[in-house]
């Protein structure tokens, strides 16, 4: 009975071990096998795109001179806000020697031809009254006196924009005015500064730059394989890269038609009228990231899309699981596939909340 009994035992320790074994040998294996696997959680997924870009007034103006001259007094700092008409700048006329002498020249030569074109007039009427030259003749005498008449006020008008900066007679300053109202965002030129005038042949020194800083825009960037999905009133969250932890809410205002070229890519711009709401303080030239919600999705379930392999043309969707067997072997499970934010992806039927998916490690190139 005693060696019954321990026969028994041994009997019951190696079925025991026998188990431990097999069951050490099936975990063992399916750790050893260099698979990982992930669940399939919930949570939110967002499908956008992305428009990089900056914040900018939606409408900025440069403040030129019409004539050419010195600085003689700025009126205005960066920052300051100012109305239209307000003053800026005071220029001082600042000719050269030829110029002014030209212009001299000009009313004396003016001054001498209404001199003459005067005195002929009031001899051909003369003439007139005592019968001796025609009315037509008077009539052309009068044309050339006031031809004469205009062309020597041209002059004297030239003579004083040079000098004096204005056709006037008070001061010799003229004084540059804000074209609308808005903040001083940049001042170019300090007092001595040389001022080169805005014509029709050159564009002029650009003196200042005023902008409304209550009307902010994005302005930005899309690539052309995003900008198909895109439409005017699509929500839009911005990330100012100066506040990191604050986000801009937006909508989609204006997709340019034609695309830019830059640096090798095919670029289209877009704008994002600012929401009222926002409460955060913002300067023009913030550099942003911009995510147009193109679609959004909560509570739904989510896997990584690295894990998901696509075929016949994305058509079909499938992922590895294990299977039932002692070895654990991943067996591949067809699954429907949602939207999509580049990292994660919708799963819509084939997995349940908690379920494992098998994860490959990359493949090693040689």
């Amino acid at each position: 009975m005693r060696k019954l009994g321990i026969v028994l035992v041994a009997l019951v320790l190696i079925a025991g071990g026998s188990a431990g074994v097999y069951a050490w040998a099936r975990n063992g294996r399916k750790a050893d096998d260099g698979l990982k696997e992930v669940s399939v959680t919930s949570g939110s997924i967002v499908e956008k795109a992305v428009a990089v870009g900056q914040i900018q007034p939606r409408q900025k103006f440069q403040v030129k001179s019409k004539i050419s001259g010195i600085v003689r007094r700025a009126l205005v700092q960066v920052g300051d806000t100012v109305h239209a008409g307000d003053p800026l700048f005071e220029i001082a006329p600042d000719p050269t020697p030829l110029e002014v002498t030209e212009v001299d020249r000009r009313v004396d030569s003016a001054a001498a031809s209404f001199r003459k074109a005067e005195a002929d007039y009031q001899r051909a009427v003369e003439l007139s009254k005592s019968g001796v030259m025609p009315k037509s003749d008077v009539d052309a005498r009068k044309e050339s006196y006031e031809l004469a008449r205009v062309a020597l006020t041209k002059a004297e008008q030239d003579r004083d924009l040079t000098r004096k900066g204005r056709l006037t007679s008070a001061g010799t300053e003229s004084i540059i005015r804000a074209p609308a109202a808005g903040t001083i965002l940049t001042r170019s030129v300090n007092p001595g500064d040389p001022i080169v005038p805005l014509t029709s042949y050159q564009p002029g020194t650009e003196m200042a730059t005023v902008a409304d800083m209550s009307d902010l825009i994005f302005k930005g960037t899309v690539d052309e394989i995003d900008v198909g999905k895109l439409a005017v009133g699509m929500t839009t969250r911005i990330k100012v890269g100066a506040l990191p932890t604050d986000v801009v809410t937006g909508r989609v205002s204006r997709i340019a038609p034609q695309a830019q070229q830059k640096e090798g890519a095919t670029l289209f711009d877009v704008e994002v009228e600012l929401d009222k709401s926002n409460q955060i303080t913002l300067r023009a030239g913030y550099s942003a990231n911009a995510d147009v919600i193109i679609r959004e999705k909560k509570d739904v379930l989510t896997i990584p899309e690295r894990l998901v392999t696509f075929e016949d043309g994305g058509k079909k969707a499938t992922v590895e699981v294990r299977s039932d067997d002692p070895k654990g072997t991943p067996k591949k499970l067809e699954i429907k596939t949602g939207i999509s934010d580049g990292l994660n992806v919708e799963v819509v039927s084939g997995l349940t909340k908690g379920q494992k998916v098998v994860e490959r490690p990359p493949k090693e190139i040689s």
